[in-house]
């Protein structure tokens, strides 16, 4: 790994799509607080996420599922050892 990677860089969130050859996966990181908009054409509220972009992987179909085992994997080492759970936080309204 070149020592510049080694650090890695902060996401707080991801997002996965596809083509027919990959998928995809952008880390971001928040630039601003969210905002409650109105679609313009549907007439309904959504939230914007002001993001930007810290990395992007693209992933060959083949290697998903080891991608998702290894996720799952760690995911369940990670909540025996703490006791959290890898669940989506509270959300407090």
């Amino acid at each position: 790994m070149p020592p510049e990677a080694e650090v890695g860089a902060y996401a707080s969130f991801a997002s996965v799509w596809r083509t027919q050859e990959c998928f995809v996966v952008d880390f971001a990181i928040e630039i601003r607080p969210p905002e409650v908009l109105q679609d313009l054409d549907a007439g309904l509220p959504y939230v914007h996420i002001p993001a930007r972009v810290v990395s992007r992987v693209r992933i060959p179909p083949s290697q998903v599922w080891e991608l998702m085992k290894a996720l799952e994997q760690n995911l369940s080492a990670y909540e025996r050892e703490t006791g959290k759970s890898g669940g989506p936080p509270e959300q407090h309204l």
